[in-house]
């Protein structure tokens, strides 16, 4: 279904919590067009501002709560990619309340103060456990306030995976304007709503919602991407200061569980290359290197949100080298 400002001409839409402007680039490539973006912190706005040079047409920094619906210009989509912290162990699991993942009511706020100009579309974006964060509570009320603004909703989970090397998977929620009563969701359906898109889990909340205003679409499957972590490496020089010294390279490994350490042991008698990534994480009161193996880098975080720097492992030809995930790397991920 595609909407446009009054029947013709541009798709325009708002990106609150823009942050650097991703939504921005992938909504451009499908023929949208940027009419309003907000974020809060001055340190995105800079880059954002370094890579679209026209954001001081539409960029807005300052705290959402602090913002008017008469500051938002008439636009067909609105897209909220808000705090996620505390939708995560990260954040302690408190959920909407929590000090940053409560800034969702804020964009809830704006659109009421749109009033009749409220864009035909909104675009929720983050991770998979906003799905059960405070047993499913948060996510329920976070529909039922679309709900309550005249939109109507559906709601899937995509993995990055099936795009680039990278797995992070993400919870999306489309509300559309809807004039009727709410769609009934029984058991029989159960087989359309569990798809590749719709976890069980996904389809057990929708079941078991029925006073949400559901607008359940029958999705198309995702593309199957060959592309693996060997793909995106950056050359890097040997005699580089970005490769770890010995010392830390058995820091690494003597923070690594057994069963980590046999496939690391067994890549490293092999005439190539093998590349593996890890991250730190607290197990059991001590820190742990968590390894990945099956070719695929772990979800790219950042320090701010609980989660040290991705590490990488080149392991082979009776040699194992270590450092951080380069920019570059990122990048390309």
């Amino acid at each position: 279904m595609s909407y446009y400002r009054n029947g013709h001409g541009p798709k325009l839409f708002a990106e609150f919590f823009a942050g650097i402007g991703l939504m921005r680039l992938g909504l451009e490539k499908a023929g949208w067009e940027i009419a309003f973006a907000n974020d809060i912190d001055p340190t995105k706005e800079s880059i954002y501002q370094t890579h679209f040079k026209d954001s001081e047409n539409h960029f807005h920094l300052g705290d959402i709560h602090q913002i008017k619906g008469s500051q938002v210009p008439n636009i067909s989509l609105a897209t909220a990619s808000f705090p996620c912290t505390d939708l995560s162990l990260a954040g302690r699991r408190e959920g909407l309340s929590g000090s940053q993942s409560s800034a969702f009511w804020g964009f809830v706020n704006v659109l009421e103060d749109m009033g009749k100009r409220r864009p035909p579309i909104v675009l929720l974006e983050n991770v998979e456990g906003f799905l059960t964060s405070n047993k499913g509570q948060d996510f329920k009320e976070a529909l039922l306030a679309l709900n309550g603004l005249g939109y109507s909703v559906d709601a899937f989970i995509i993995d990055a995976v099936r795009f680039v090397p990278q797995s992070r998977v993400r919870l999306f929620v489309v509300g559309h304007k809807r004039i009727g009563e709410p769609e009934i969701v029984n058991e029989r359906q159960l087989s359309f709503y569990q798809s590749e898109l719709r976890t069980q889990k996904l389809a057990d909340f929708i079941l078991k919602h029925p006073e949400i205003n559901w607008s359940i679409r029958d999705l198309p499957n995702l593309p199957k991407s060959n592309s693996r972590l060997v793909d995106i490496i950056q050359e890097i020089p040997e005699t580089s200061k970005d490769w770890w010294n010995e010392e830390r390279v058995q820091y690494l490994l003597n923070q690594t569980f057994d069963r980590h350490k046999v496939l690391i042991e067994a890549a490293k008698g092999k005439e190539e290359y093998t590349y593996f990534t890890a991250f730190r994480r607290e197990r059991e009161g001590r820190s742990m290197a968590e390894i990945r193996s099956d070719g695929i880098a772990g979800c790219l975080r950042t320090p701010k949100g609980g989660s040290a720097r991705q590490i990488l492992l080149r392991v082979g030809k009776g040699e194992i080298s270590i450092r951080l995930l380069s920019p570059r790397e990122c990048a390309r991920l």
